[in-house]
């Protein structure tokens, strides 16, 4: 109540922030304050900023950590890794290490089609329709040459044109089903505005035909929109190792135990949905980082990704794991369809460092660098879950986080974390010790 305003978006970001602070905080002066902390001292900077998006007020910061010694097809990376949880840098940096010694990552991008839709309802013969389509095809395509022209110049485009009929499913739904290549752009602007346009000439083309001629025909366009959904816009990464090489020293376990472990952990993923969402997850703690980092949609990517972890009809894990010939394997295939031009790759600078630390990859090598951080995720979360278990390590890492939550002193995390290398952490302990230790 008292909390509504016409008009929002039209006033300057001045007179937003008051409002904001006087209508919603006990203490306007200091919410503000709050706000102007994270604005970026170079005004030029932070207007880019404010213009990414609708009514920006300030910035949400989020660390950027990097992962070293990533050696992936012969080649060694660091990967810039955006998040906020705690061991996922450590994690991936762990992996790394680990697979370095024994031949790195192997990546192949299966395919990168794209795929997109003009969903439309029509009331008529279907057979009618049919013919209209193979009639009309070439002419659909044949329109988007203004819109295709520099993307088949870059050797992509449309791929694919084809009439869907959905009417089982809904009455009287039909697809036009596109497919798609957009070689180092995302492409989602692309693949829009073809599709719009092909719905645009499909209705044109349906009248001069008399297609809908009659009370009884007729043809309304639904909507118009790419799909986040890319089961053929897939890229696999993997590594091997003999059983013999897989021996945890720092553990004391022998290889074949090891990798019985891990294989079997990735099994209970593939049947069990509850353990197979948090399995996806530590794996998505790798790939979300790397998407955001280099300024790519991560929610386009989770909703594709979850999509085709059920795509059998029940949810599974996205990764496999076997022991073969004696060696131990562990793959993971993944739907990622991402760019490095277009979007914020040029507009934010740190993006912009980002993908110059990886060495400026095309769309392609990025596919692949990121599923190797997802693997690299997967394989970390599991060996600490098949040998000391997850709370350890995690909570370790998180250790500082809780020191910062009890307002502890430099002097007293110093000695917390001196203390901590040998004691189990949790809240109740941190803060125990820090109230013996109140300095």
């Amino acid at each position: 109540m008292g909390k509504k305003i016409d008009g929002f978006s039209k006033l300057t970001q001045s007179e937003k922030i008051d409002w904001i602070t006087n209508t919603h905080f006990k203490n306007p002066e200091k919410a503000q304050k709050q706000l102007e902390v994270y604005w970026n001292p170079d005004s030029k900077l932070q207007k880019r900023h404010d213009e990414f998006i609708e009514n920006t007020l300030s910035n949400f910061y989020l660390p950027l950590g990097v992962a070293p010694n990533f050696l992936i097809n012969g080649t060694t990376y660091t990967l810039p890794l955006v998040v906020e949880e705690s061991s996922v840098v450590a994690a991936a940096s762990n992996a790394a290490k680990f697979w370095g010694s024994r031949g790195g990552f192997t990546t192949q991008v299966i395919n990168t089609l794209k795929v997109g839709h003009v969903h439309f309802y029509f009331k008529g013969d279907p057979r009618e329709l049919q013919k209209f389509f193979n009639r009309r095809k070439k002419d659909l395509l044949q329109s988007t040459l203004s819109l295709t022209k520099n993307m088949e110049a870059r050797g992509g485009g449309i791929t694919k044109l084809e009439l869907v009929d959905k009417s089982e499913a809904l009455a009287n739904y039909f697809q036009l089903h596109m497919e798609f290549k957009t070689k180092d752009a995302m492409g989602a602007n692309f693949i829009n505005s073809c599709l719009e346009l092909v719905a645009k000439k499909f209705i044109e083309f349906a009248e001069e035909d008399q297609l809908t001629q009659g009370k009884e025909n007729t043809l309304e366009i639904a909507m118009s929109i790419l799909s986040n959904y890319v089961p053929e816009c897939l890229v696999r990464a993997e590594v091997r190792c003999p059983v013999t090489d897989f021996t945890l020293q720092n553990n004391g376990v022998a290889g074949a135990t090891f990798a019985k472990k891990m294989v079997d952990a990735v099994a209970i993923a593939s049947c069990e949905p509850y353990r197979a969402v948090t399995h996806n997850k530590g794996i998505m703690n790798g790939v979300d980082a790397l998407v955001i980092a280099t300024g790519n949609d991560f929610r386009a990517v989770e909703a594709g990704v979850h999509a085709f972890a059920s795509r059998s009809g029940r949810y599974r894990s996205l990764s496999n794991a076997y022991v073969q010939e004696e060696q131990f394997v562990m793959e993971l295939t993944l739907p990622l369809a991402l760019g490095t031009v277009g979007g914020l790759t040029k507009l934010h600078p740190m993006v912009e460092w980002c993908m110059e630390l990886l060495g400026n990859p095309s769309a392609e090598e990025l596919m692949e660098i990121v599923a190797v951080a997802g693997l690299a995720q997967n394989f970390a979360a599991l060996r600490s879950l098949v040998t000391t278990g997850i709370q350890k390590g995690h909570m370790k890492m998180h250790l500082l986080n809780i020191l910062n939550q009890f307002e502890a002193s430099e002097t007293q995390k110093k000695a917390a974390l001196a203390y901590f290398k040998t004691e189990p952490v949790t809240v109740q302990a941190v803060g125990a010790f820090l109230q013996k230790n109140s300095l």
